[in-house]
Parts: structure tokens; C-alpha cells; sequence
């Protein structure tokens, strides 16, 4: 029997944490995605999850991102990892809880950089895990590089990554907005929602993306499209969704019609 085509599903900080507050966690959302990851019942599925108010903030204090300047950084590189660990720790519990046999993989441990790009990926746990029917979960992790030393790994390369790593057949990206605008939609009441965009339309609109307001290490809007577009040159279908919104990431999942911006190779 061949094994189902993979979905990666990518929940970002801003929808699991309350980013205005430092280790902030939004239990209601969890939970409430937990139950429709569950109800979607897709074995076939990695997921990876933002750090929002609990990696972005300790990284940005100790600028991990940039690379190891001095040893006063030790021990930020150590707590921006660490307080991923615990963020992922509550979202395995809610996952778990529900009888879904996710199983929690570090990126730091099998994966390094090369000025922020992963280099190295260590891959048999997560074929493994993939061929058994678990569902690998990992998240955004101060990681190892051959060049600075060490640096922020962040979800959304991760998530264009292992779609890539694994062939899978579409990407479904959880925020908390709607889908991609033209403007910022939390400040520009005038923004206009793409529902669909082709690579080429993708790449024009691209520089027009505004920055993240919030702390926001990995750098907002403009580079999580930037991080998504080697996917898309391979086929592989991107969903934005507004994952603050019940059932939104279940019915993407299940390939149900939801608001959204499908973002495909042409």
C-alpha cells in the first residue's frame, strides 16, 4: 500500500501566544486546534509551530538571530531554546491528550545552518515517524550554524523545507488574519485580500509586504512569502488561513471550501 502524500501544517506564534506578553499562551486557541487536527483525523501530516511571545522576545534581547558575537549570548541561545521547548511541551500535551500520536522532534538536534539556510538534515527519525503514522511536530529553535556559530531557525523555512524534504502535497498556513493583503490589515482598514496568487503574481507583490508590528525575530509577513516561494517552484499548493478562526484549519485540512489566499506555481 503507498502511503498518502504528506500536508504540512505550519500554526504561527501569533495565533498560540499572546505576543504582546511575554510567555504568553493562548490555551483556547491550542486546544481548539488540537480538537480540529484531531476531527481531521490526516495521518499523513507534519506540523510546525511559531514561537510568538516565547522565543521572539529572548532571542531579539539576545540577538541569537545575528550570530555569536560574545559569551554573554550563551546563555540567551540556551533560554530561547528552552522557552520553545516549554511552548511545545503545551502544545504536545493538548495533542496527546486527545489521543494523537504526535511526537515532539528539536530541530536543533537534527538540523544545522550555513548563514541561516539549513545545511544538514538529519532525516531518518522523521521518515520513520512518517511511515509509521506518527505525526512529527517541531517548531521555530535557536539551531547550530557552520558560519555564525549559532542562529534562529524559523518555522516558516522549516515549513517550505520539510515540504519540499518529503514531496508533500500541499502546505496550510494558519495566522491570524485572514489570508495575504495587499497592505497590512491591522492598520489599513482599506487592504485588499488575495484569493488566489500565481508564483509570478507572488513575486510582484512581494516587496509591496509590510513588516511585522510585533516582536518579531523572523520577520514578518514579507519573509514568511520569501520563505514559502521554493515550495511553490516545486508545485506544491500553499493555503494562508486565518487559524484564529474555529474549524478555518480543519476545513483546509480536509480541503474544504474557507476563506483563504491559495497561493500555487501557476
Amino acid at each position: 500500500m503507498s502511503q498518502a502524500k504528506t500536508t504540512v501544517l505550519k500554526i504561527g506564534g501569533s495565533v498560540i501566544t499572546d505576543k504582546n506578553k511575554e510567555l504568553g499562551v493562548n490555551m483556547e486557541a491550542i486546544s481548539r486546534l488540537a480538537d480540529e487536527i484531531l476531527e481531521a483525523n490526516q495521518r499523513n501530516l507534519i506540523i510546525v509551530h511559531g514561537g510568538g511571545s516565547f522565543g521572539h522576545p529572548v532571542a531579539q534581547e539576545y540577538a541569537i538571530k545575528d550570530g555569536f558575537k560574545d559569551k554573554s549570548q550563551l546563555l540567551g541561545f540556551a533560554e530561547t531554546h528552552h522557552v520553545m521547548t516549554v511552548l511545545n511541551g503545551i502544545f504536545m500535551d493538548a495533542l496527546i491528550w486527545r489521543g494523537i500520536p504526535a511526537v515532539s522532534i528539536m530541530p536543533s538536534s537534527c538540523m544545522t545552518t550555513r548563514n541561516g539556510r539549513i545545511n544538514y538534515f538529519g532525516d531518518t527519525p522523521i521518515k520513520q515517524l512518517l511511515k509509521m503514522e506518527f505525526i512529527p511536530v517541531l517548531y521555530g529553535d535557536a539551531v547550530f550554524d557552520t558560519e555564525l556559530g549559532f542562529t534562529i531557525l524559523s518555522g516558516d523555512q522549516l515549513v517550505a523545507f520539510l515540504a519540499t524534504q518529503f514531496s508533500a502535497k500541499n502546505i496550510v498556513i494558519g495566522v491570524d488574519v485572514d489570508g495575504l493583503y495587499d497592505t497590512d490589515p491591522k492598520t489599513d482598514a482599506k487592504a485588499k485580500m488575495f484569493d488566489r496568487l500565481t508564483l509570478n503574481e507572488l513575486n510582484k507583490i512581494c516587496g509591496q509586504l509590510g513588516g511585522s508590528n510585533a516582536c518579531d525575530v523572523t520577520g514578518g509577513m514579507r519573509n514568511k512569502i520569501a520563505e514559502i516561494i521554493p515550495a511553490v517552484e516545486k508545485g506544491i499548493p500553499v493555503f494562508i488561513v486565518n487559524a484564529t478562526k474555529p474549524k478555518y484549519v480543519y476545513k483546509a485540512l480536509k480541503g474544504e471550501n474557507v476563506k483563504g489566499t491559495l497561493i500555487e506555481k501557476e
